[in-house]
Parts: structure tokens; C-alpha cells; sequence
């Protein structure tokens, strides 16, 4: 069962903050419903809306559906981020996600995930979760 605690998120948190630090870019640190750890990006020098507005132009125009605006929030999946990055030239941006995404997951801390969505059978440690800006105050990008 995914359990996310105050003092893991405390542990975690150093590693997170060092991944923030070293792209330039600024967000927090949360737990959501005892089963998340949430990272908030509110601003810094990459430029993830005009790189997700990227990726979704090229997918619309791959499936010939008209292309939506990405707006300035973004909630991303963590699973398919990195290859997505990757596929648009965007490695710096994937870099990025590939490096939050460990210090979320962290080394030594008992992450694992034995979930098999076949069976239906879901068995994680915790789940991450990562809002590049938010709904009420959007990402602002200082490059």
C-alpha cells in the first residue's frame, strides 16, 4: 500500500532541493493524502510550456487532430516524461525529469514498485508527482 510520510518527504527532500538548485528552478516540496510526494515547480530558467506545447503539436499533427493550447500549468506524467523530452530534442529538459524523478524515488529508501496493471494488481511505495506551475498561478519561466 503507497505510504508517504512527513519524515520521507523530510529525508528526500535534500536530494530534491540539490536537482532544483542545479537547473535553476524553484518549487516545494509536499505530501498528498499520505500516499504522494508532490514537487511544485513555480518558476525557473527552463522553458517546460513552450517544450510541452512541443510535444503536443507534434502528437495532434501525428494523430491529425487540431493541437490545444498547454497554458502555463502542466501536470506531468512521470512514467513517459523523459522519453517524450528526448523524442522533441529537449534533453536538457529530460535530464531534468530523469534526475527529479530519482531524487523523488531516492536511492536506499525503500522505493519499489511491484504493481502489475494486467492483473490489477497495484503495489507501490509511493506514488510522485510532479505540477510544473500550478492552476491558480502558472509556471513562469525567468530564462
Amino acid at each position: 500500500m503507497a505510504y508517504m510520510s512527513q519524515e520521507k518527504k523530510k529525508q528526500l527532500s535534500v536530494g530534491i532541493k540539490e536537482v532544483l538548485k542545479k537547473y535553476g528552478v524553484k518549487g516545494s516540496i509536499a505530501v498528498r493524502h499520505h500516499s504522494s510526494l508532490v514537487v511544485n515547480i513555480a518558476s525557473g530558467e527552463l522553458d517546460f510550456m513552450t517544450a510541452f506545447q512541443k510535444h503536443n503539436d507534434e502528437y495532434a499533427a501525428m494523430r491529425d487532430v487540431p493541437a490545444h493550447d498547454v497554458g502555463d500549468n502542466m501536470q506531468v506524467n512521470v512514467y513517459w516524461v523523459e522519453e517524450w523530452m528526448n523524442k522533441i530534442g529537449e534533453t536538457k529538459i529530460a535530464n531534468f525529469f530523469k534526475e527529479l524523478i530519482g531524487a523523488m524515488s531516492g536511492q536506499d529508501t525503500g522505493w519499489y514498485n511491484n504493481s502489475d496493471i494486467m492483473t490489477d494488481y497495484f503495489d507501490i511505495a509511493w506514488y510522485n508527482d510532479i505540477n510544473v506551475g500550478k492552476w491558480n498561478k502558472g509556471y513562469v519561466c525567468t530564462a
